[in-house]
């Protein structure tokens, strides 16, 4: 691409649940854009330690989103018997939530952000999350009349106005070709679509990372086969499906160890006290480690025997999954979503019955019984992820698109 006479001004806007995949994935694609062609902004609705660096990748603003804690309160909503002797009070309560979620959650998010964009004026909007969370952004992109994109990352499961929603944007990414189908169901036509696999910084993915620091550091023993689920500690990653699984096992295996890697986001405290409170069942034999946000990953997979994706849901496609890949750690993971997707079965990963706590357990077993299989599908994997997510590969079609929405947008304007 020839450097335009002004670079060409992106504005990212991230509204995720926590610091995940989505924002991870996020920053590659920030610190690799083309700096001659183009210069970030980058919003983030949730800040904290692991946030910080991005201020070296990007112009970076923290608005909060996020004053008060609705998801929490209809949780708590939803548990309250008494309601059920009043007939629509339930429904009634969660619309109150629901408009003071607008007044008090979105709309301050809203207008900072509309003040923050008219002073960067940007050329294009670019919402790292599904339409509905990150409206804010596709609205400012419509009354700075830019161009917007949409990097849909989830299900499309919802209300009606999340339907609304999925009419704003000007252009879709989508992270897997599941992803796109699910969109292309509720209406996005297939031009308006554009499968691209997220991109990770691969090489910076250190192969020989210090294991035995990570097994130090939470008292995993050096001889023990560590089994790891990563990800943000959030119902549908399928924490305690793995717990599930790993209770059957634990008894019978002494070297066999359960490590939950994560962090958890404020509305999901009360789920983490849960699966501690499973965890400290006598049956788990103490052997259940809870290590809470990690920075050095590739110490973590290099501390994993086994690695484990769980999700309940279908995974839109995994930063995890493509992490352990590329690290070429031994993978077992559920049979829908990006998982099918991204994996070989019994080639590059082993697959179970996404919710089958018994087949994820057998196919654990397997792996724990044979290590040769492990570093067999670990070998493959790790092949297969440097082909299909290396960073530029990412960044290249990101900014083709790009050209081709800005190219779009400026001719229909004149």
């Amino acid at each position: 691409m020839t450097p335009p006479s002004e670079k060409i001004r992106i504005l990212y806007v991230e509204n995720g649940i926590g610091y995940g995949g989505a924002i991870v994935c996020l920053r590659h694609l920030v610190r690799n854009l083309d700096r001659a062609c183009y210069q970030a902004m980058l919003i983030t609705g949730r800040t904290g330690p692991e946030y910080l660096g991005i201020a070296d990748e990007a112009i970076w603003r923290h608005i909060p989103d996020r004053r008060l804690d609705v998801p929490t309160l209809q949780q708590k909503l939803s548990k309250t018997g008494w309601l059920i002797r009043f007939p629509g009070m339930r429904t009634l309560l969660g619309q109150v939530l629901a408009r003071l979620d607008d007044l008090i959650n979105f709309l301050p998010f809203f207008i900072s952000l509309l003040l923050t964009a008219l002073r960067f004026k940007p050329d294009l909007v670019h919402a790292n999350n599904e339409p509905l969370c990150n409206r804010a952004a596709l609205l400012v992109g419509r009354i700075l009349r830019v161009p917007t994109v949409a990097h849909v990352r989830g299900d499309q499961k919802g209300s009606h106005m999340m339907g609304w929603a999925y009419t704003l944007p000007t252009h879709f990414i989508t992270v897997s070709r599941w992803v796109s189908e699910s969109i292309g169901r509720i209406g996005v036509p297939a031009d308006k679509r554009t499968v691209v696999y997220d991109g990770i910084e691969l090489e910076k993915l250190d192969l020989n990372a210090d294991a035995g620091a990570f097994r130090q550091r939470f008292g995993i023993p050096f001889e023990a086969t560590a089994v790891g689920l990563v990800g943000l500690l959030i119902p549908w990653k399928g924490q305690q499906l793995f717990l599930e699984g790993m209770r059957s096992l634990l008894p019978d295996n002494p070297n066999l160890w359960a490590i939950i890697v994560g962090g958890t986001p404020e509305e999901c405290v009360a789920y983490e006290a849960e699966l501690r409170e499973v965890a400290a069942d006598p049956t788990f034999c103490g052997r259940v480690v809870f290590t809470g946000h990690v920075t050095e990953m590739a110490q973590v997979y290099n501390g994993l025997d086994i690695v484990v994706s769980a999700s309940t849901a279908p995974e839109p496609l995994g930063t995890m999954i493509i992490e352990a890949m590329a690290m070429a750690r031994p993978l077992v993971a559920p049979d829908h979503g990006g998982a099918l997707e991204m994996l070989v079965r019994e080639r590059t990963g082993l697959l179970f019955r996404a919710g089958d706590a018994g087949d994820l357990a057998a196919q654990i077993g397997r792996l724990s019984a044979n290590l040769d299989l492990g570093r067999q599908l670990g070998s493959a994997a790790r092949e297969q992820a440097l082909q299909s997510f290396a960073v530029a590969t990412h960044v290249q079609q990101v900014q083709g698109i790009y050209e081709r929405i800005l190219s779009g947008f400026n001719s229909r304007a004149t």
